[in-house]
This record gives C-alpha cells, structure tokens and sequence, in this order.
C-alpha cells in the first residue's frame, strides 16, 4: 500500500475551486489511483498515473449524463491525498478505483485536467454511451492549479 496516492477524481466543468486554502475543493467519493491491483497489471508510474486520470475521464462522462445543463467537456481534478484517506476498491470502477473519504482540502489539489472547447461535439457523443470507453480522439488538457480560475472566467 502506498503512503499517499495521486488521486484522480470526476468532475464537472467549471471546476470551482475555492480560493480559500482552508476549505474543501471536492466532495470525496469515487476516484482513482495507481493501485496496487492497477499496479498487477503492469506499466510503469507515468503509464499507470494515465490510466488512472483516463478512467476518471470516464466516470467524468457519466456525471455528465446525469446532468444535461453541464458543459460537454470531461474535468479530472488531481490530488495528492494521505493513504488514511484512500480505499482503494476495485469494485467501484476497475482496477484503479479509490474512495476518498471526506472532502478534498484545495491545498491537495495539483492540477487539472480538461478537454478543450473544440471537443464538446465528440464528448456529447459519448455521454449518450459512456460505458464506451477512452475517448482516444480527444486529449485532456493540463492546468496548474493557480490557472483553474481561468475555467470559470
């Protein structure tokens, strides 16, 4: 088991963090990590980290399907969370499933992940079936936690 994970967790666009380092940026729930059963499938660190924000981006589509007003971009906040509060369970979402018990602090957060503008017709397809899987034709793009801002101006 490891001491910390780097969590990946679902979300919607905009991401609002808030700026106030002392409350939470995210409710806990359903995330995921480089587990030790992700970890049995082999891959190195960077391999399984992209596997893991890849099957957040997944479950970000269904979040999307449950809310129809939601701009039709995948979101995947990731944060360095303590082993104490990640259990990892493959019975969520795979072999890289954790639940984050409680809230995520904003000060864990170390970046974010979003597709761009450009996807949203692709992405609105693959809301109809999420269970389709990676949607390959469409990168996320990387944002600093400082830039997360910038998401909702």
């Amino acid at each position: 088991m490891a001491d910390s994970y780097h969590a990946h967790l679902p979300a919607l666009h905009p991401a609002r963090p808030r700026r106030d380092p002392g409350r939470g940026a995210g409710r806990g729930g359903t995330a995921f990590a480089a587990t030790g059963a992700l970890r049995a499938t082999g891959g190195d660190d960077e391999e399984l980290e992209y596997e893991a924000m890849l099957s957040a981006a997944d479950a970000s589509l269904r979040l999307l399907a449950a809310d129809p007003g939601a701009p039709r971009r995948r979101v995947v906040l990731a944060a360095d969370m303590p082993e104490a509060a990640i259990t990892e369970d493959a019975d969520l979402g795979g072999p890289a499933a954790v639940r984050v018990d409680g809230s995520v602090p904003y000060k864990r957060l170390a970046s974010a992940h979003v597709d761009d503008a450009g996807a949203e017709e692709g992405i609105a397809r693959a809301v109809a079936d999420p269970d389709a899987g990676h949607q390959d034709d469409h990168d996320l793009m990387w944002y600093a936690v400082q830039e997360l801002k910038y998401l909702v101006e």
